[in-house]
């Protein structure tokens, strides 16, 4: 999901949807509560919190995993990403001493060092401390080719909203008098020392109907932001509008984009004379310039120059030669029914190809020549785990950094040469014992025949009688694949205490490519509702659990999946986590970010309603029937999914009497937790829960 747009319009937002829900004619009772920060909804909230505290937090098994789970977060053995940034190597960090974190550097040399000597570039505790703020890190933009200055970005307590700040690397110092952009969703890019490019809130009129930018300028340093120059305006209907500049040496550009809704954006190069020019493609497709290349990837079939390229395919043509007309494309990739596109990415000379098939990674070397494009091995690559590679310095070498990951092995992080066997550098210790689990992968068929797959991890030794606690968990939506990963949370919290955890691969995802996220948009979005519960039907089929064992969890999207299997499923589960949810969907694209994901899931204003309305818990919950134990998860500081979709459901449900409570943490954004204790926290409140509903 995305970020973008200021905390008063926020606020405006709210308190406006409230007014218009009271005075409908069929008014919802519980409106009151989109009040964010009101009195009124906070005395709520904390009287919940405080419930579940005392009936989840106050015993020692909770204590004992969160302290657990909390160690982990906080270890010194956890792998240090980093980011090369001119000579140095960069990490954010944070641990039982740095609960915000500390952003620091080191040199490759001392990187390969199981200790590595690390220098201290920016503290954000003690810059909470000597300014008396809750700065939670939301990333560094550094000026090339010197990388003196940097453009670092911050948030008030975790909200997407936050400030941009000019800091000099040279003397790790804020500069006086620097760039500074004012609370608000946005941004700021660098075009050179003394320009940027600005997109936020300028003001009324400024923002997107979804709170993002609607605007984009450049602006000069000394000068007033109020200035700036003008370079793009989109309309109030877009989703979100910025620019950025390409630093690359030799093929310098600038770009605008304007972003119409999830898959659904315009790209512009920007002359020098700042007139634009589009790249001439259909919306949907992914628009990468890189160099002297237009990596080009179709999420429907696109049809030129006599030739029809599938969805799903990576394509790529010369950028000044497709500018100028010319359509020569060259295929890098086709998939299958059983392939899809993960990623892909370019070192100086080579290419990086990262395929998923039936959602397990395989990567391939592709290079560029005078007679076109070879394929060649990727040296090295494992024949199992979920596997990531990112370029170290595209410019300058044809190093990646290569990720291999599942949910029992420790990640391990390696540096690969192309062409070249993988260094391992670092690897994460085992947080937990997974030498008594086993890993398998499993195919179902959901309602309408579509086979649908999804990982298991399960004791060795299971009984197969239908009585082990299970945790399926899930998302299918904005194309974005679930794959397995290394989790000391679920080890400790779930695997080790001898539990069964599941990951749906369902529809909406991003696991088979474009066609499987199509598959469940809008008036079809039931599809990946059913694709879930037709997972939760095998696992009882096969003896691994029953309904009374098997419990549920997701988050956001994952959330308003989770509502669903409350309301149309309850039979099937034991027990349901839902995190950061989306809810009311009447409501959802008037609050906050909402407006943004109606290409997902249909504007409630409309006829949409009549098929939108089918997949709107609090609009399907029934007083009259039985649900299965339920914990809601959220955050104050949400400002992409209201907390007011949570609030209204838990308040609806209380009040009919339901097996339900709730906890609202007051920082952490989208992500729920704005450090490592707030985070572990919030992992021992669902994970005790669950345990306790499922493993009696």
């Amino acid at each position: 999901m995305s970020q973008l747009s200021s905390a008063c319009l926020i606020a405006g937002l709210a308190i406006a949807g409230s007014v218009v829900a009271q005075t409908a004619p069929n008014a919802d009772p519980y409106a009151w509560l989109e009040d964010v920060e009101g009195a009124r909804s906070l005395d709520w909230v904390r009287a919940r919190n405080a419930r579940t505290e005392a009936e989840i937090a106050s015993t020692p098994d909770f204590k004992a995993l969160e302290a657990q789970i909390r160690a982990i977060l906080d270890s010194d053995a956890k792998i240090p990403g980093v980011e090369k940034i001119g000579d140095f190597y960069y990490n954010f960090w944070k641990d039982a001493q740095h609960a915000r974190g500390v952003w620091r550097r080191t040199t490759l040399e001392e990187y390969r060092k199981p200790e590595p000597r690390w220098e201290t570039v920016l503290d954000l505790d003690a810059l909470n401390a000597a300014e008396g703020t809750q700065w939670v890190w939301h990333g560094a933009d550094c000026l090339r080719p010197k990388y003196q200055r940097c453009l670092i970005a911050l948030s008030p307590g975790g909200s997407d909203a936050d400030v941009t700040r000019e800091f000099d690397l040279t003397t790790k110092q804020f500069v006086a008098n620097g760039f500074f952009r004012p609370e608000a969703k946005g941004g700021l890019g660098w075009i050179d020392d003394n320009t940027v490019y600005v997109y936020t809130d300028f003001g009324p009129g400024s923002l997107t109907a979804s709170g993002y930018p609607r605007i984009v300028k450049e602006w000069k340093r000394g000068s007033p932001l109020a200035e700036a120059k003008v370079v793009y305006e989109g309309r109030p209907e877009d989703m979100y509008i910025a620019a950025s500049h390409d630093p690359t040496p030799g093929y310098e550009r600038d770009w605008v984009a304007r972003t119409l809704a999830f898959y659904n954006d315009e790209l512009y190069l920007r002359r020098p004379d700042g007139t634009l020019a589009k790249i001439d493609v259909p919306n949907s497709m992914q628009k990468k310039p890189y160099r002297q290349w237009l990596f080009l990837e179709p999420r429907e079939d696109w049809t030129v120059g006599g030739t029809t390229y599938p969805a799903g395919s990576l394509l790529v043509a010369r950028l000044d030669d497709f500018m100028a007309g010319k359509r020569e494309i060259t295929v890098l990739f086709t998939p299958t029914e059983r392939t899809s596109l993960a990623g892909y990415a370019m070192t100086k000379d080579h290419l990086v190809l990262n395929v998923m098939e039936d959602v397990k990674n395989r990567l391939s070397v592709l290079t560029p020549g005078k007679d076109g494009w070879t394929r060649s091995a990727f040296v090295g690559a494992p024949a199992i785990g979920t596997v990531g590679v990112s370029a170290v310095d595209p410019d300058e070498s044809n190093a990646v950094w290569m990720t291999v990951t599942d949910f029992l092995t420790p990640t391990t992080l390696s540096l690969a040469e192309i062409g070249q066997a993988p260094e391992v550098l670092k690897s994460n210790p085992a947080f937990f014992d997974g030498s008594k689990d086993v890993i398998e992968q499993h195919f179902t068929t959901s309602k309408d025949g579509t086979r649908v797959p999804y990982f298991l991890v399960r004791p060795k030794n299971l009984a197969y009688d239908g009585t082990a606690p299970t945790l399926l968990y899930g998302y299918g939506g904005f194309e974005i694949s679930m794959t397995p990963a290394y989790s000391g949370a679920i080890g400790k919290g779930w695997l080790e205490k001898g539990g069964v955890y599941v990951l749906a691969n369902i529809r909406g995802g991003g696991e088979y490519g474009p066609r499987w996220h199509q598959a469940a948009l809008q008036a079809n979005r039931h599809k990946a509702y059913e694709d879930f519960a037709a997972i939760a039907d095998d696992l009882v089929a096969r003896k691994i659990t029953s309904p009374q064992h098997l419990g549920a969890m997701g988050g956001s999207n994952g959330g308003l999946l989770m509502g669903n299997m409350l309301t149309q499923y309850p039979e099937k589960f034991g027990a349901i986590v839902v995190q950061v949810p989306l809810l009311d969907m009447k409501r959802y694209s008037h609050l906050l970010a909402g407006a943004s994901w109606m290409a997902e899931y249909g504007n409630p204003d409309t006829d949409d309603w009549n098929f939108i309305r089918t997949f709107s818990p609090y609009h399907l919950f029934d007083p009259a029937k039985a649900y299965p134990p339920t914990l809601f998860l959220t955050s104050t500081k949400d400002d992409r999914v209201h907390p007011a979709h949570a609030r209204k459901m838990m308040a609806k449900m209380e009040a009919a009497g339901k097996d339900v409570r709730y906890y609202e943490n007051t920082e952490g954004g989208h992500g729920g937790a704005a450090d490592n204790a707030q985070a572990a926290h919030m992992s021992a409140l669902a994970y005790t829960f669950l345990w306790r509903k499922l493993a009696k």
